[in-house]
């Protein structure tokens, strides 16, 4: 491949997923403009496949409030939601939310369409609350869609076990009622074949991302998890089961192999390989992954792009023969996967650490999210009594820039890597 030809395609998907984005939320906008009907969903558990089917534009709520956090404006949204009542010890992502549908709408990115229906699952309790939040304002119907979780770690089933079978046959019954409350939400009856193409892209996708990551295990790293990541994760969740995400995962697949081959890092000095654990610092998002890249140190991997991708990471196939079906399978398992990577962490951490070749772990509770932070200083014993490995654990907000103190990240983040590099002589 010539220079040229390198230089286009290496970057490639951070540019692309920014311009994917905006135009996402361009087509967001227009909705809002014309009236027309969307559909409030989460990442973990979008049922992008069904909504594709009835074209219903997906809003994330969490998408949204993120934004205005890297934008720097969240704090805004805070106090507004604050002032109407809500306490600041509630989710972050909720109280952004709440003040956008305050203002009609209004957000850094364009003007967010009203919900005609709102779906979401059980992997994030805050998710049940935050639908009836919407369901108070707007009157319209919600629909919750209850994913069996796994009952204690390591106890997951699969295909041809029959409490596998079981669960199944429990979820695929409720898409079927979600498939009806569609219908009557759009006055459209429901297409099998859209199903089976949206479901075509969705294999795609799911195939893609699971490649990519597995890539990250080169050195030096392709691709930085928190940074790069997030924008990754973007395409993930807004573009699921379109051309437009399949062919950009095609294209990533292809950058991070040219990379691979090529020795291309994502630093042109790595000294550390890293995993984190928990949601990004979003106030200070530019500064907080400073902190460690300027010690060499890059993140191949998180617990992050599992949850927030929704279990896309497992690269689970849809039989189109037997779409339903298989949708309701790949549902149990990628959303059960979310859930895991939230709950069960510590021995999916310790299988990470020989493949992608990692030198420290650094977990980031955070004020906002208890779903995400609860358990995880006994998550942290757990992987470092079974492994000997380097670990740090912060704390911050990934919205609220109140609590978040720089100087006190950059005082652990020193020493921890000053610990790192000590470890490296012994």
């Amino acid at each position: 491949m010539t220079s040229s030809a390198a230089q286009e395609i290496v970057g490639r998907g951070n540019n692309d997923g920014a311009t994917l984005f905006r135009q996402w939320f361009e087509a967001l906008n227009e909705t809002a403009a014309t009236d027309g009907q969307a559909a409030y969903v989460f990442v973990m558990g979008s049922m992008a496949e069904i909504l594709r089917v009835f074209d219903l534009p997906m809003v994330f709520p969490e998408i949204n409030s993120l934004q205005t956090a890297v934008r720097r404006v969240a704090h805004e949204y805070l106090n507004q939601a604050e002032d109407y009542g809500y306490s600041p010890d509630i989710c972050g992502y909720v109280k952004a939310d709440v003040a956008v549908q305050l203002s009609g709408g209004k957000h850094p990115m364009g003007q967010i369409p009203k919900p005609a229906i709102a779906v979401l699952t059980n992997a994030c309790n805050t998710y049940i609350k935050w639908a009836e939040i919407w369901e108070r304002m707007y009157h319209v119907p919600i629909f919750t869609l209850d994913v069996p979780g796994t009952r204690a770690a390591g106890t997951q089933t699969w295909p041809g076990d029959r409490d596998f079978e079981n669960d199944r046959a429990y979820v695929a019954a409720q898409i079927k009622e979600l498939i009806s409350a569609c219908e009557r939400v759009t006055g459209k009856k429901f297409d099998i074949d859209r199903l089976r193409e949206v479901m075509r892209h969705a294999n795609t996708m799911n195939r893609g991302w699971k490649r990519v990551l597995e890539l990250n295990r080169t050195r030096p790293s392709l691709f930085n998890a928190v940074t790069d990541g997030t924008i990754y994760l973007g395409v993930v969740n807004a573009f699921r089961g379109t051309p437009e995400g399949a062919k950009y995962f095609d294209e990533l697949v292809e950058e991070m192999e040219y990379k691979a081959a090529h020795g291309i890092g994502t630093l042109t000095d790595e000294k550390y390989r890293l995993i984190f654990v928990g949601v990004p610092c979003y106030p200070i998002f530019r500064r907080f992954n400073e902190l460690f890249t300027e010690w060499g140190g890059t993140f191949v991997n998180s617990t992050y792009l599992w949850f927030a991708a929704g279990g896309s990471n497992q690269g689970f196939q849809y039989d189109l023969a037997r779409p339903l079906e298989s949708l309701a399978e790949g549902v149990l398992i990628s959303v059960r996967d979310a859930m895991d990577s939230m709950f069960y962490q510590d021995q999916a951490l310790a299988a990470m650490i020989d493949p992608f070749s990692v030198d420290g772990v650094v977990y980031h509770p955070i004020k906002s999210c208890r779903t995400v932070s609860t358990g995880l200083a006994d998550n942290r014993r757990a992987l470092m009594a079974s492994r000997d490995i380097a670990s740090l654990f912060i704390e911050s907000d990934m919205m609220d820039r109140r609590v978040v103190s720089e100087a006190q990240l950059k005082n652990r983040t020193d020493a921890f890597f000053e610990g790192l590099a000590s470890r490296r002589m012994r």
